[in-house]
């Protein structure tokens, strides 16, 4: 029998919500006012005191494992280029900006050089200004030209909000600059008659990765006077571009890279990320151009005070009479509420829709036993809403509006949200970058903040926090990407050459894998080869090969049954998990029903109720090894990596209580099983090591799963990932091996560099792993430790104390571990 631990995209489920300097990126004050002492930073409330609030009470302080103080520091300035307009100059004084921070000047100066750049200093540290001023100041420059349409600029974001809110900001700073520089968001949203005036006017264009695959790229003629004018490609947030999602987004780069050259362009790229390790080489990997790199912060921070909180036990005990700590889920409703009532503008980060949609549900709820009118300001905000759902909620949090907000990341990634004074972050977000995006929400006009992780009942979550040092006195972790993947690679060869035909100049550009997978396309009868250049052969588009956020498909639509009405989207990946038959699906604090779900058709219909419980889907996995690539001597084991194909299927779903998720009951399901190709690490042990180890048949599959599922949740200190874009199976007797196995595999198609990761780390892995196991305080396996808030068998078999001996004896054999470049393993 094989236990399995499903990556997500696949699960959105409440139950086990999981709800960062270069070396230290904490938040940093914004210089809207630079030319005042460090002293005048605006007052709010003291993050130390709205803490002790919070911590009051007989049970609530004991919840607080740590408290990190982050004290307040000044910053240098310095003088913009001379290069830069005065009409610029004058516009950012007018908006009270008198002296840039010295890496502001810096950047720009490179930007002007001609030279790539990556921004890489904390949030709120200004990064927006270094790429705006020699953007500014070239776009007016090119509206002066006596022909054509002057120069252009292109900003990218990973999210809709963030280019909105870019947008927002632009045109408020150029609004003294007249007509001479017009910005536009053109994303999804855009309606088809502001498009065309986009393509033929707009000078700076906002928009996403996704958009400039599947619209611009493809239709570049009718955008070739915006190409052939380009000078400045913006990339936001640019450490988001990760494993799978930033491979492709690399791969859409060079492409526009190419059509721009067809027009004779070459523009310079600038990137900004609050929390990059490595940041030259991240970027470097995505561009594929040399890039400078500026990461010496020299902005002014307020003070942070960032707590650990852990949940209570309770008297309930989960499966297998664990014992069951209050979730996270419920413990962050309760600040939020507590931290409205204080009046403290706060947002609180959750990692699923579900759980952002329960929070603030749950929230309002307590904040209507104490003021009705106090419910009304707080709200959720999540992806999958419609545009208009989430303007005006964006619009209630800038203009205070909202005091509180329950939202997913689509809030993390630099939307200015001005004079937060509080985040609460519900779980471990997965990566320490993504810790510190969320805290750095708070505190952006410069007063103090508070920050508060809770941790879920998750292995990672207890071990860090009672581990402080592994978050605060560690870097952020390197950027992992891989754009020779063939599975991101190919569609991409295929997009590129329906763009242009492809010719062996390209395949330089498009990176070495090229030449060897042209004539698999070839074969394929995808593109075809005349005289000396490949062409795309389908009458469809190439662009639609592939989605570059890997969800694998189009969005399910989420309708209300008896109105007919569009509630959202939900990604094909996660919709077998999350919008089955008899799920719960809650949207904007109202909840519903899936009465069915139409697969083919990409259709969700619900209907609302008011169920006392949430649901969570249960599935089985079943692993085949398709080729070894690398094999090393752990004594007598093996520590493997290599490619896999993953079999998986949803089989049923579990009802559990709201808050404190007692199960209470489970229902079967008839859904398709789904394959994955992908990487995977795994390590095998000997009989002779299962003996020394004390290990018995009896217990075998049970220390086997335990020890598959703590190390599933340990490997986000060690790749750039989280437990739900991985998976893994433990089986006592694999066929391929012929020995008792566990795996942890990528959850996405090709790979995403966490399993190589993974293989590369493994000594250092599997110690912390063991060590989670054997620290923790139960005595048979809790979710704190061993048992896994997704397991398709439902937590059984475990065993902890045969997890912890079968663990030392195979690390008995493991090779001291050489340093290796973090990002290294994904390849360039």
């Amino acid at each position: 029998m094989a236990f399995n631990h499903l990556p997500a995209g696949v699960h959105d489920a409440l139950a086990p919500l999981s709800v960062t300097p270069v070396t230290h990126s904490v938040p940093m004050a914004k210089n809207h006012r630079p030319d005042r002492p460090p002293t005048d930073l605006r007052s709010g409330p003291a993050p130390g005191a709205v803490l002790d609030r919070l911590a009051s009470g007989p049970s609530r302080a004991s919840r607080i494992t740590h408290t990190e103080h982050l004290p307040p520091r000044g910053g240098r300035h310095a003088v913009w280029p001379d290069r830069i307009r005065p009409e610029v100059l004058a516009a950012v004084r007018a908006a009270g900006i008198e002296h840039p921070w010295a890496h502001q000047a810096r950047a720009a100066e490179h930007a002007l050089d001609g030279d790539s750049v990556v921004v890489a200093t904390g949030t709120a540290s200004g990064k927006s200004l270094a790429y705006l001023m020699p953007v500014l100041s070239t776009l007016l420059d090119g509206a002066e030209a006596p022909n054509g349409r002057g120069a252009t600029a292109l900003y990218l974001a990973p999210t809709k909000a963030l280019a909105a809110d870019q947008c927002r900001s632009v045109k408020e700073l150029s609004q003294p600059l007249g007509h001479s520089v017009r910005a536009a968001v053109h994303d999804g949203d855009t309606p088809f008659e502001e498009r065309e005036w986009i393509r033929q006017y707009a000078n700076y264009v906002l928009t996403n990765p996704d958009m400039l695959h599947r619209s611009i790229l493809p239709s570049h003629p009718r955008w070739s006077s915006f190409l052939k004018a380009l000078k400045y490609v913006v990339v936001d947030e640019c450490h988001t571009y990760r494993g799978v999602f930033g491979s492709h987004v690399a791969q859409v780069l060079r492409r526009l890279r190419r059509l721009c050259a067809r027009y004779g362009a070459s523009p310079v790229f600038l990137l900004a990320s609050a929390t990059a390790a490595e940041p030259a080489v991240a970027a470097r990997r995505l561009t594929g151009l040399p890039v400078v790199e500026v990461a010496d912060d020299a902005s002014p921070r307020g003070e942070l005070v960032f707590a650990l909180w852990e949940p209570p036990l309770t008297e309930l005990h989960g499966e297998r009479g664990a014992p069951v700590r209050r979730t996270a889920t419920a413990e962050a409703a309760d600040l939020l509420a507590d931290l409205t009532v204080q009046g403290v503008r706060s947002v609180t980060f959750v990692r699923s829709r579900r759980g952002a949609e329960l929070i603030s549900l749950i929230a309002q709820e307590r904040l209507a036993e104490v003021d009705r009118s106090l419910a009304g300001r707080v709200a959720a905000y999540r992806g999958g809403y419609l545009p208009e759902e989430r303007r005006a909620l964006e619009h209630a949090l800038h203009s205070g509006e909202l005091l509180g907000l329950a939202a997913t990341n689509a809030l993390e990634l630099g939307v200015d949200v001005s004079g937060l004074d509080a985040v609460v972050i519900a779980g471990y977000p997965g990566t320490r970058a993504s810790l510190w995006q969320q805290a750095g929400r708070a505190g952006r006009s410069g007063q103090g903040a508070l920050a508060v992780l809770i941790a879920r009942d998750d292995p990672l979550d207890t071990f860090l926090v009672h581990h402080p040092e592994a978050l605060f006195d560690r870097p952020v972790e390197s950027t992992v990407l891989d754009p020779d993947n063939p599975y991101v690679l190919a569609p991409h060869l295929c997009a590129a050459a329906e763009e242009l035909p492809l010719t062996e100049e390209d395949l330089a550009l498009f990176g070495p894998a090229t030449e060897d997978l042209l004539p698999q396309l070839e074969a394929a009868k995808l593109l075809r080869r005349r005289t000396r250049a490949w062409h795309w052969t389908r009458r469809e588009r190439a662009a639609d090969l592939t989605d570059i956020r890997g969800q694998g498909g189009r969005p399910v639509q989420v309708v209300e049954a008896g109105t007919g009405r569009l509630l959202g989207t939900v990604d094909a990946g996660a919709a077998h998990t999350s919008v089955h038959e008899g799920a719960v699906h809650l949207h904007q604090g109202l909840t519903y029903l899936v009465r069915s779900l139409d697969l083919e058709d990409s259709v969700a219909l619900v209907e609302r109720a008011t169920p006392t419980y949430t649901t969570m889907a249960r599935d089985t996995t079943s692993i085949s090894v398709l080729e070894t690539d690398t094999e090393v001597p752990w004594g007598d084991g093996r520590l493997c990596y290599g490619s896999v194909e993953v079999t998986n299927q949803v089989v049923s779903f579990l009802r559990r209580r709201v808050v404190t998720g007692e199960v209470l009951g489970e229902t079967k399901l008839d859904l398709p099983p789904r394959t994955l190709r992908t990487r995977a690490v795994w390590w095998t042990v000997t009989e002779d090591q299962l003996d020394r180890a004390g290990i018995v048949p009896e217990i075998l599959g049970g220390a086997l799963h335990a020890a598959e599922h703590a190390s599933i949740g340990m490997l986000p200190l060690f790749a750039t990932c989280d437990r739900w874009d991985i998976g893994g199976v433990s089986i006592p007797l694999h066929p391929d091996t012929l020995l008792p196995t566990v795996f942890v595999y990528d959850g996405h198609p090709g790979g995403a560099g966490f399993a190589e990761r993974a293989f590369h780390t493994a000594r250092a892995w599997l110690t912390a792993t063991r060590q989670a196991i054997a620290s923790c305080e139960c005595d048979a396996g809790c979710p704190s430790c061993i048992q896994s808030p997704k397991c398709g068998n439902g937590n059984d078999p475990l065993h902890k104390r045969g997890a912890v001996r079968l663990l030392t004896v195979l690390l008995e054999g493991a090779p001291v571990e050489r340093p290796k470049d973090a990002g290294g393993a994904a390849g360039a």
